[in-house]
């Protein structure tokens, strides 16, 4: 194998930019979506996944076992109240408008509840188990316990006057005119306006794997959808990423898992064996390595058709219903892509 040096990665780079991205997009265009057909398979999607729930819900609920102690019973079962909070995150609808809605689901189901009522299931611990056990058996029954990946981290707006893509641009921009850190003061006591989330999805079926959300930074959505993937047990074959996690510590948390990230312009060979065969990929096979990376556009097509569907606001306040809120969209987007082929 030829050797390589730090320097080789600096020109490699500069080639990227010169020659190798412009010969990409030529030969990979763009398709014009087949408008007709895409309105098919939506709508073949969507009614596949509210066929599916029913039985989902109820085999995540059955293998929980409550003992509940003194106190107001819940005047719906285990199974109704997720099932509300999921219908609830899907039809967007504050609490007290969706509260009044259920007046018509009512004739149907029986349920009548409070928009207080509503808002709590976000904090309801056995609702939050129960979606838990929902993720992971979604996952199991499409038969994924091991995957081919790629992740973002995207933002939900607690405000309708922000937008998450032009606000976090402008921070990257404000980023590099403040590299000293002089801009840091007052900074805690800003009013929040983004909750940060992190989404791997399977490339092969288009289902997210691992997920988390963080009030902090998207780096601690990152670490929390680890977490995630450890507690489930998933494996990761291989992950595309994008430039700010390419650091060998970031390589190094994930042994065992192939990754494709493109160097930063002051990276170097110096490392781990995972690290250095990395970027040795990168610079004796850039273009297979490209065609590998770039598929991280599945990601932002995935958050797309996820803010579409549901929103790219949330209306929760607290924390932990902030998680839940995501959590949702998260299982919504897998839901619908049940019935994808």
């Amino acid at each position: 194998m030829p050797k390589v040096f730090d320097e080789d990665i600096k020109l490699k780079l500069e080639e990227i930019d010169r020659i190798i991205a412009k010969k990409y997009k030529l030969e990979h265009p763009m398709k014009e979506r087949d408008w007709r057909t895409y309105e098919q398979q939506f709508s073949h999607r969507i009614k596949t996944a509210m066929k599916e729930l029913d039985p989902l819900v109820k085999e995540a609920v059955s293998t929980i076992t409550i003992h509940h102690g003194p106190g107001h019973p819940y005047d719906l079962t285990l199974e109704n109240r997720v099932k509300l909070l999921l219908i609830k995150q899907l039809v967007g609808e504050s609490n007290r408008m969706f509260s009044n809605m259920l007046v018509i689901f009512s004739m149907l189901s029986g349920i009548d509840v409070s928009y207080k009522s509503v808002e709590r299931l976000y904090s309801d611990q056995e609702v939050i188990l129960a979606i838990r056990n929902l993720h992971i058996l979604i996952l199991k029954n499409k038969g994924i316990d091991s995957s081919d990946a790629t992740g973002d981290g995207t933002g939900y707006s607690l405000t309708i006057k922000k937008n998450y893509e032009s606000y976090a641009q402008r921070l990257k921009d404000k980023a590099k005119e403040d590299s000293n850190g002089s801009n840091k003061k007052g900074r805690s006591g800003r009013k929040r306006l983004f909750a940060y989330s992190f989404f791997m999805m399977d490339l092969k079926t288009r289902m997210y794997v691992a997920f988390g959300s963080s009030m902090k930074s998207e780096r601690d959505a990152y670490d929390r959808a680890l977490e995630m993937l450890k507690s489930i047990e998933m494996t990761l074959s291989s992950l595309r990423l994008g430039r700010y996690y390419s650091s060998p510590s970031y390589v190094d948390a994930l042994k065992g898992t192939k990754m494709f990230l493109i160097p930063k312009k002051n990276s170097t060979l110096n490392g781990s064996v995972e690290w250095k065969s990395m970027i040795k990929d990168f610079l004796l096979n850039t273009v297979p390595y490209l065609e590998q990376y770039h598929q991280r556009s599945n990601s932002e097509s995935g958050f797309a058709a996820d803010k579409k569907m549901l929103g790219q606001n949330v209306a929760q306040r607290r924390d932990d219903r902030i998680d839940s809120a995501i959590f949702c969209t998260g299982l919504w987007h897998n839901l619908f892509n049940i019935g994808r082929s």
